[in-house]
């Protein structure tokens, strides 16, 4: 039976491949959203990629996954460290739960060195850029297997 897993991105990163690509890479959404879907396909694993820019249909798409995902993979952008929100929804979803960030946050300014979203999570995986998102489907995988 196929797994689903959410991965969902939250603000500024439709931008991607045109925002600051010195610190977030040349990748656009759309690219790496092909490559989940291609991961999780080898792995087994059905992907529900989404990005919003609003933290209440980003917990709305937490809510949604309750009963449907194995997993949620979230890189909540600019709210990972605002959003007591995302902390919340994600603190109700039973399954595995990973932060992702494409850059390190823990090696950047101090105001990104604290994620609420980490405080929901399993796992966090940050500072590979786009390889990050293979990473963590990979990860998930094996964890459900297990």
């Amino acid at each position: 039976m196929t797994k689903t897993v959410y991965v969902l991105n939250g603000p500024n990163l439709n931008l991607l491949g045109t925002r600051e690509p010195e610190i977030y890479g040349h990748d656009t959404l759309d690219d790496l959203a092909v490559r989940c879907r291609e991961t999780g396909a080898r792995l087994g694993l059905a992907v529900e990629f989404r990005q919003s820019n609003h933290e209440g249909t980003l917990v709305d798409w937490i809510h949604e996954a309750r009963g449907i995902a194995s997993a949620v993979i979230v890189n909540a952008g600019a709210y990972t460290h605002t959003s007591i929100a995302l902390l919340d929804a994600l603190r109700a979803f039973a399954g595995l739960k990973v932060e992702l960030h494409l850059s390190n946050p823990a090696a950047r300014e101090e105001f990104l060195h604290h994620s609420y979203v980490a405080l929901g999570s399993d796992a966090v995986i940050a500072g590979l850029g786009p390889i990050g998102y293979e990473v963590a489907l990979t990860a998930v995988a094996r964890k459900l297997e297990g």
